[in-house]
């Protein structure tokens, strides 16, 4: 295994930028939901179709705090009443059409259809303590990273903030009803890891994580620090996201240290460069006090290097981070695979040497298209 960086020769072949897309493609909106709207918002809608301001904490009760979806449960609301106002602010969002789970019932994965046909996946971890649901922000997604099988599929359209939001609330009542080994329980931890780039669809997100974090009825009252919204490193927006002055925590997809390697694994960094990208996590590291997670996918004979371990280490040293290392997820017919179990112990070894708190994600739904935009694609199929 080498331990240094290999030298180079002859000049490097011009390379020809990926085709990034950030605006999506111009499609129907899905309809105007409660989880939608701020509280003066909700309250304004109620108004507007000529019911009392009121009406609108009580349906916001039985959505966010009693995860009712059954409105003949609201039953404090009267029935003409109910009717009209869950017909317009509460319609049907999202219909699964495949669920598969594994170890043992305690990963649940599902594709939704949105109004229009698209798909996009939610996953439901539980774990002895804490459960995590890691929620999709767009469908597809355009950053057009080669190892990635969302990127692969180009963006379809951003999620609204209901769409994100109504993931969420989908699994919050699996384990209130039990439906998940372990008895009931309830989400602790949000991870914007699922398909999609969270920063480029940034209103709908920074709603969706108000929603999420509000105080119940508001929202689901999940604590910012249990949120994490991940990037492949879109600048100007992390500096946007360190402005709201919220306390979730940062995650950058980094997977390459140097921009050599991660113009190619990472094509935004044909903007923004690792050092500009890095700066930025520094800078919401310290408005924010959290610990900025990077995101290192290791692929064989591709990042894996000791010597690119030694990079990393040296970037990040010093600095409130924790690298979380992934064993890749191959999609079917890649030529991406995960890295030998001794270069990935030995890319450990190194970061610890230079001080880097490390950790090796636990690859849970690999038996059910666990990478991000498998399951999806496979349904599509």
């Amino acid at each position: 295994m080498s331990t240094t960086q290999p030298a180079t020769t002859g000049a490097a072949p011009e390379k020809t930028p990926a085709k990034l897309v950030f605006a999506a493609p111009r499609r129907g909106k899905p309809p105007r939901h409660l989880a939608d709207l701020t509280t003066a918002e909700r309250r304004e809608a109620v108004a507007e179709l000529g019911e009392k301001p009121f009406r609108a904490d009580q349906l916001s009760r039985h959505y966010f705090a009693r995860l009712v979806d059954d409105p003949g449960k609201m039953t404090d609301l009267p029935a003409a009443v109910r009717e009209r106002l869950v017909s317009e602010l509460l319609p049907s969002l999202l219909t699964p059409v495949r669920e598969l789970d594994c170890d043992g019932g305690t990963t649940l994965k599902t594709v939704w259809k949105a109004f229009d046909g698209v798909l996009f996946e939610s996953v439901l971890m539980r774990y002895p303590d804490r459960a995590t649901m890691c929620v999709s922000s767009q469908a597809g997604c355009g950053m057009n990273c080669p190892f990635c099988a969302t990127g692969q599929a180009g963006l379809t359209r951003n999620l609204s903030t209901a769409e994100i939001v109504e993931q969420v609330t989908a699994g919050a009542r699996a384990l209130a009803r039990g439906r998940i080994p372990g008895g009931p329980g309830r989400v602790s931890n949000i991870v914007f890891m699922g398909m999609g780039e969270p920063l480029a669809n940034y209103k709908a997100v920074i709603g969706a994580v108000r929603r999420i974090t509000d105080p119940a009825p508001a929202g689901l009252g999940i604590s910012q620090r249990s949120v994490t919204v991940s990037t492949v490193g879109l600048v100007p927006a992390i500096e946007k996201l360190a402005a709201e002055d919220m306390s979730v925590r940062l995650a950058v997809s980094l997977h390459a240290p140097d921009d050599e390697l991660r113009d190619d694994l990472v094509p935004i960094n044909n903007r923004w460069k690792v050092s500009e990208v890095l700066d930025a996590a520094w800078a919401y590291a310290d408005r924010s006090g959290r610990r900025v997670s990077i995101e290192y996918a290791l692929i064989k004979d591709v990042n894996d290097q000791a010597w690119r371990a030694d990079l990393l280490g040296r970037l990040l040293r010093g600095n409130l981070v924790h690298v979380n290392l992934i064993p890749l997820n191959p999609t079917p017919g890649s030529k991406w695979t995960a890295s030998r179990p001794e270069d990935e112990r030995e890319f450990v070894r190194r970061l610890e040497a230079h001080g880097v708190p490390v950790t090796v994600r636990d690859t849970r739904g690999r038996e059910i298209d666990g990478a991000c935009g498998q399951l999806a694609a496979s349904t599509e199929d």
